[in-house]
Formats: structure tokens, sequence, C-alpha cells
């Protein structure tokens, strides 16, 4: 029995590249919606919920967040890991697929194929990003059970494996799998962090999007090959990493 899988979405509107970039819109909806409207058509997630913070500003989060019938937990805005484990706890969550508010372009199928991987069992975390990445930035999804999760928040002790959630389950791991496309798709960026990747992404809804979700990654690589030029938009972009 596989439990229940609770999609977590980390979201706030403090960013030091591009405030409040969960709430620009993207064809008339919050780039919060497209993110929650896309985790929705997963197969194999049971309920989607928006982990923000406490601060006065996430109030507009909650509210979107609410709107869409999405399930919110409040809590720290720099313990993200400490977040998640009240979110997963407060939900009865026995499984965790952690998403970003910033990936507007998040491939429900590839969500379910990484699940599948962490169901197929022997592993700590399945992943599709990390340091055998396949997948285009933008599409990051991680699968990792309760008891995983609780142990990091209970032993993880330096700042970064705080903020950033997942480090110290990769640093503990005895064994993580990774999902992996057939093809490499990793120099292609699709997340939201600076004012070239809203360029950019606004011009892939600009040209898949007619008010449904109805493309994924093929679609968007297809368009890529039609239209190479979207590729150098956001190509200069360096992410910021954590430690």
């Amino acid at each position: 029995m596989k439990g229940k899988i609770s999609a977590i979405i980390q979201a706030r509107m403090g960013s030091t590249r591009l405030p409040g970039k969960v709430m620009k819109r993207l064809k008339g909806k919050t780039v919060l919606q497209h993110v929650i409207e896309r985790v929705s058509q997963s197969a194999l997630v049971d309920e989607i919920i928006v982990a923000t913070t406490v601060s006065k500003k996430d109030d507009i989060i909650e509210q979107e967040a609410l709107h869409l019938n999405a399930k919110v937990f409040r809590g720290s805005e720099d313990d993200v890991l400490g977040r998640y484990y009240h979110a997963a706890k407060q939900s009865g969550a026995d499984i965790i697929v952690r998403i970003t508010s910033d990936c507007p372009l998040i491939d429900p199928y590839v969500i379910d194929d990484t699940i599948r991987v962490y169901l197929s069992g022997g592993c700590d975390i399945a992943t599709n990003a990390g340091l055998e990445r396949t997948f285009p930035r933008g599409l990051d999804t991680e699968v990792f059970s309760f008891d995983v999760l609780k142990t990091a928040f209970l032993n993880a002790k330096e700042v970064y494996q705080r903020e950033h959630v997942t480090p110290y389950i990769y640093e503990k791991a005895s064994k993580m799998r990774y999902h992996k496309s057939d093809v490499d798709y990793s120099r292609f960026r699709w997340t939201l962090d600076t004012s070239d990747d809203y360029e950019l992404i606004s011009r892939v809804y600009a040209e898949l999007y007619d008010g449904e979700h109805d493309f994924y990654l093929e679609d968007i690589i297809d368009l890529f090959d039609r239209v190479p030029g979207l590729y150098m938009i956001n190509a200069h972009v360096e992410q910021k990493e954590a430690k």
C-alpha cells in the first residue's frame, strides 16, 4: 500500500532576484495557479498543499491557494525544512512530493514517473534533479517518505540544510534513485527566477497555452526546435545553488 501522497509546493513572495514572482501573471492567471493546475493533473498525487510563511506579505499566497482549492500551511520563512515537516505532519502525509512554486512548466507525467521510481522501492529519495539531472530545470520533482523527512527535521543543523529542505536527505541517504529522461534536456532552463526567465516562460505560454494545460515536456521541446531563439533568452542565467 502506497499510503497518502502529498505534493507540497513551497511558495513565498520574498525573492531576491524576482520579488513576487509566484504572483506574476501568465495568460491571465498567476504563476502559482498554473503550478497548482499542472500538479493537479498528476494521477498519483492525493492532495496539494501550498506551504508558505507566516509573514504578512504572504497572505496573498494563502488567499490564492485557498481560492484554487489547495490546502495551505504557514510556517517559518527561513526554516523551509521545518515548514515541510509540519505541513506533512498536519496533513498525515505518508509520502511527500516536493515541488517549488517557480516552476509553471512542471510536468505531471514527469511527476508521476518520479513517484513510480520511488514506489518501486529500495531508496530514501527519488529525484529527477540532483547531480544526475537530465530533465530541464523547472521540472524538478523529489519524492521521499514522511519518516525520512522527520529524520532530516530532527537532525539537520546547518543553515543550508534547513533552507533547502533536501540537502540533509541527499547527504545521509543510504540509497537514492534518479528518474532520467531518455534524452538529456538538462541544458534547458524553465524555472522562474529572473526577468529573462519570465520572458522565456511568457513566450512559451503565448505559443502553447490556450486556457488548458495540454502541453508537456515534448511539446515544449518541439516549440524550441521550431523557434531556436527561445533557448537564448535565458541561456546566460546562472542558477543560485544551495551549498
